[in-house]
């Protein structure tokens, strides 16, 4: 099993030395700066500049996009697995998560939905992935609506004060080497 840690931004550094990560994504706004953590090299730092909503039109802000869920795509492809891949969010709870299943998915195609969207929950109970991310990854990675459906039945999760990571086991492909 490889290892998806959800992280909200104020955590990213402890856990990126506590689960040795070497790669990172990030989703949050665009103009909001914070500090890589040294152990994540650059080149191995995906940061999409994207709001927390779910539809466009929505003033300044930046609504997740099919480019945006590509890059998380093609990026978790490129993840080695030999160490756990760090994702963070402002809070840990609807992009990260989002993600999260999308790079899980990613790599791990012969995956159930609904298994995935209940290890999810089992590990959050405040995941509430957000919505436009599930449906584009679903779009993307061909699913056909089983992901969106799978993440609409676990629900929104609890309320969160944005302090609580976790941890998505990926199962590894019987034919990855």
């Amino acid at each position: 099993m490889s290892q998806i840690i959800v992280s909200p931004l104020s955590r990213i550094a402890e856990l990126a030395v506590r689960h040795k990560a070497r790669e990172m994504i990030t989703l949050m706004a665009e103009k909001q700066d914070f500090h890589r953590p040294a152990v994540i090299a650059a080149d191995r730092h995906l940061k999409l500049g994207v709001n927390d909503i779910t539809f466009v039109g929505t003033g300044d802000l930046i609504a997740p996009q099919e480019r945006h869920v590509l890059e998380i795509i093609a990026f978790a492809r490129a993840w080695d697995q030999s160490a756990p891949l760090l994702i963070h969010c402002w809070m840990g709870v609807s992009r990260s998560p989002a993600a999260a299943l999308i790079a899980s998915l990613a790599v791990a195609p012969g995956d159930d939905d609904e298994a995935l969207a209940l290890r999810l929950r089992a590990a959050s109970p405040y995941a509430t992935p957000n919505s436009r991310l599930v449906e584009i990854g679903d779009s993307l990675l061909s699913r056909g609506g089983r992901l969106t459906a799978a993440v609409k039945a676990i629900g929104r999760g609890a309320d969160a004060d944005g302090n609580a990571p976790f941890v998505l086991t990926v199962p590894i492909p019987a034919n990855h080497p």
